[in-house]
């Protein structure tokens, strides 16, 4: 059986995506990183990885696969503080909005538990 050990990305800053997604999982940049490669290890337990690589070309088009995030509580207050980390507002829809992280990768932010059940 196999497991996903990290999710990778291709970008064109490693260490200034890999510090937007540590701060926005409450996690840290793994101290070897640099511009060229960085590794953000999954707050808490059974999530993956994340590895970031710098590559020459940039973002063409919409991502084939995305994070969905369920927010810790608030909504509009987990989309602000991710707005506050570099993020941007895509999208809003009922019960969920589209974002980009500062390199224009897509995710999704749901409510936490308390406010909604999952989808």
């Amino acid at each position: 059986m196999t497991f996903i050990k990290n999710v990778t990305f291709d970008c064109a800053d490693a260490l200034g995506l890999a510090r937007f997604w540590a701060a926005a999982l409450g996690s840290d940049v793994d101290e070897d990183s640099t511009s060229q490669k960085a590794y953000v290890e999954a707050p808490g337990w059974g999530g993956p990885n994340m590895w970031f690589n710098q590559v020459p070309e940039g973002k063409t088009a919409k991502n084939r696969i995305h994070f969905d995030l369920r927010a810790p509580a608030d909504l509009e207050s987990e989309v602000e503080r991710l707005v506050g980390l570099g993020a941007s507002v895509v999208a809003r829809f009922e019960g969920l909005i589209s974002m980009q992280d500062p390199e224009g990768n897509e995710f999704c932010v749901e409510p936490g538990n308390e406010a909604a059940p999952p989808r």
